[in-house]
């Protein structure tokens, strides 16, 4: 089987066509695939299902065999991908639900998120802390907390909310901080992967939350661990923009 790892700020993927498998991915094969000492190693599995000229249907597989709804990264890391295999300027993934169009400029990929959908903010109960948070669906769901993006916070909060009774299919996390009125400081905790450097959908949640509640301006720069992501809110949708890359190509047997 023939694969290629990419990157996204730090985000790892593995790319593999179900053409190249015989058969389609399972849960059992995705978390190989990731396991860092016994597999190749990465935070999820892009699979990609049909090609049919410049649009790819993907199915985004994280590191403990669950499937992802969307993935920010994973969109613009496949389509990157397509843009080089057909030579075409403007793909579009299809992932879940949702049809992403983008636009490549070099490494730099622009992807149409769709509709970002902000809720209420609302309060949780963990352990007897009162936490609150904003929830947030970008195709996947999110709860944005503006709360001290530190990694001691992150590793206590993000289990705790993500498996939360609120959230009975669970939920990623972010803990953010607005830095100014275009800039925001996000950590995240990943559904299925845990603790993450970049990721796509979860800058895209929490600019939005952000530019909601006035605490920035749109566009966002969402500075995260691996790098930072461009977030501009339009009439309740999310485009996101960042760099992608190709890291290297193998083949298993």
């Amino acid at each position: 089987m023939r694969f290629s790892k990419w990157h996204a700020l730090g985000n790892t993927y593995l790319l593999v066509e179900r053409a190249e498998l015989g058969e389609p991915l399972s849960s059992e094969g995705a978390m190989k695939l990731c396991e860092p000492h016994t597999g190749v190693g990465a935070d999820g599995v892009l699979e990609v299902v049909e090609v049919r000229g410049p649009e790819a249907t993907v199915i985004v597989w994280n590191p403990d065999g669950s499937q992802a709804e969307l993935s920010g990264n994973g969109a613009r890391i496949a389509a990157l991908w397509l843009a080089r295999r057909s030579g075409v300027a403007f793909p579009r993934v299809s992932i879940g639900l949702r049809t992403i169009p983008a636009r490549i400029e070099g490494e730099d990929v622009e992807v149409d998120l769709g509709a970002v959908d902000v809720g209420r903010p609302e309060t949780l109960d963990l352990e007897g802390e009162r936490v609150e948070f904003t929830p947030v669906s970008v195709g996947n769901p999110h709860a944005v907390l503006r709360h001290a993006p530190t990694r001691d916070e992150l590793l206590r909060l993000g289990p705790l909310v993500e498996r939360h009774e609120r959230f009975p299919e669970r939920t990623n996390v972010q803990l953010a901080r607005p830095d100014g009125p275009n800039d925001l400081t996000v950590l995240v905790w990943e559904r299925g992967a845990g603790e993450t450097r970049a990721s796509g959908s979860s800058a895209a949640a929490a600019a939005a939350a952000a530019v909601v509640h006035g605490w920035c301006e749109t566009p966002v720069q969402v500075h995260l661990p691996g790098g930072t992501l461009g977030v501009d809110i339009r009439e309740g949708r999310a485009v996101l923009t960042g760099p992608a890359a190709e890291i290297f190509r193998g083949e298993l047997v």
